[in-house]
């Protein structure tokens, strides 16, 4: 008697017409969006605690498995995602790791070993290899390509299950093996790849990491809906703190402006061009949540929460800024402009981190500062538009 349900996903077109993001991949942002907040909320205990190194391990290490379990997610559904019931369940058992990676992310900032976040984690990446094997059955021209995939996947499980159990969370060598896991996970979709390009569709992972961008944005949203509501939404609000809010308002809505320009932001499907562009969204998105957890230090510091001065608090959010800019800049502006408009974002990057150095009011100085960028980098966008479309 046949199965109900068959794990085996054919491959979707490349060129597929109006492909877009699905009602169940929003689902799944939204389960990794917790587990992003969860890492956020750690992050911003951390520094108003005045251990600034700790909560950037801490940070990058919980935010690297969320963004690894999401990123492998969503290159496969570009290409595999047949609306199957089979593909539906696995997506959904993917989705509970990554709430139980969730409720586990406060044991990585508190330096113990994490078990709670390695089990939703290995549930998220054990759901991919038996995609994968899924893959390999329906898809014969690319077997060798799934295969690898579910192989270096499911090798990574075991080499993280051995370094959660043998290796102390306190012990030196914890992070440098970390590290070195973290690498040899961005290699297997290469090596994959490689044995036989799978079908994903360009315009749909744009559409969809820039759709993960948004949600990480809200982190920000988060942060200046606490400085609003202070009293408890039962007044109006203190006119610093709203003050605060409107200048960090402004700030996040530029980031917003500055990533959805008019270019598009994968012109090649080129491996190599994919991987750095895929990637380099994890320092992005990584910056964008670190932005929201340092206005959130701001806010904790106004209101004397934190054991850090005023200047930590500009530096929390003006380095993610910065970050974000100069990742923008590595995966996008570089190949798509030209002359001295190529060189705007690493400008903007370096004077956002210079005012919060040097100037008494920084977040009002960066608030101001991005806007501009913003208008100035839209314009070079039309501008190069129009040009190319002139006769």
């Amino acid at each position: 008697m046949p199965l109900p349900i068959s794990f085996r996903f054919s491959p979707r077109a490349r060129d597929e017409t109006h492909r877009v993001a699905t009602p169940l991949e929003l689902l799944f942002d939204l389960a990794s969006v917790i587990a992003i907040a969860a890492a956020a909320h750690g992050l911003v205990h951390a520094v108003a605690e005045n251990h600034l190194i700790e909560g950037l391990v801490g940070f990058l290490v919980s935010f690297f498995m969320i963004w690894l379990a999401w990123m492998n997610y969503t290159w496969f559904a570009s290409a595999y995602d047949d609306r199957s019931p089979a593909f539906r369940v696995l997506s959904m058992v993917i989705m509970f790791g990554a709430i139980v990676l969730a409720a586990g992310i406060g044991a990585v900032f508190a330096h113990e070993r994490i078990w709670l976040a390695l089990l939703g984690f290995v549930i998220m990446r054990l759901g991919m290899v038996v995609f994968w094997l899924g893959a390999a059955r329906g898809d014969p021209a690319r077997r060798s390509t799934a295969h690898r995939y579910a192989g270096g996947i499911a090798a990574m499980q075991v080499y993280w299950v051995l370094l959660v159990v043998i290796v102390p969370p306190a012990a030196t060598i914890y992070l440098p093996f970390f590290v070195l896991g973290a690498a040899a996970e961005l290699v297997v979709p290469g090596w994959a790849e490689r044995a036989g390009a799978t079908t994903w569709h360009r315009h749909h992972i744009i559409e969809r990491y820039g759709l993960l961008n948004i949600i990480v944005l809200g982190e920000c949203f988060i942060a200046i809906t606490a400085m609003i509501q202070l009293q408890g939404g039962g007044g109006l609000p203190e006119p610093d703190l709203f003050a605060l809010a409107a200048l960090s308002a402004i700030i996040a809505f530029s980031l917003w402006g500055l990533y959805f320009t008019d270019e598009d932001h994968l012109p090649s499907d080129e491996l190599g061009h994919a991987l750095l562009w895929g990637y380099g969204h994890f320092a992005l998105y990584a910056a964008g949540a670190a932005a929201g957890a340092g206005m959130t230090v701001i806010l904790e510091i106004a209101t004397d929460h934190a054991h850090v001065a005023p200047r930590t608090g500009a530096l929390a959010v003006a380095v993610p800024v910065a970050i974000y800019l100069a990742t923008l800049w590595l995966i996008r502006d570089r190949f798509c402009l030209h002359g001295w408009h190529k060189g705007v974002l690493p400008v903007a990057a370096a004077l956002v981190v210079a005012f919060a150095v040097w100037l008494p009011a920084p977040m009002l100085a960066i608030a101001v500062l991005l806007p501009v960028v913003t208008l100035l980098r839209r314009g070079m966008a039309r501008g190069r538009e129009a040009g190319e479309t002139a006769p």
